[in-house]
């Protein structure tokens, strides 16, 4: 019990405190779940490749979304457009 604590401990200082989950959804699902929150989600072909990835990095302060799920939401973007 004692080395379990231990571990998580040196977990969560390593991560700054803060545990680091990778979601297993989709670009697709991320966008469709995280979007429409505060905001209709626009076409993926209202704006080009780089204009995502600008909106992006806005978006990820934002709604306080990890790198990884924004990631994944680019790709998907970047693709359908």
């Amino acid at each position: 019990m004692i080395m379990g604590i231990s571990t998580l401990m040196i977990i969560g200082c390593a991560t700054g405190g803060k545990p680091s989950f990778s979601s297993e959804k989709t670009g697709a699902q991320l966008w469709g779940e995280n979007c429409v929150r505060c905001h209709n989600a626009p076409s993926p072909a209202a704006f080009s490749d780089v204009q995502w990835e600008t909106i992006s990095m806005h978006m990820r302060v934002r709604a306080n979304l990890s790198g990884e799920d924004i990631k994944k939401m680019v790709e998907f973007l970047q693709m359908a457009n």
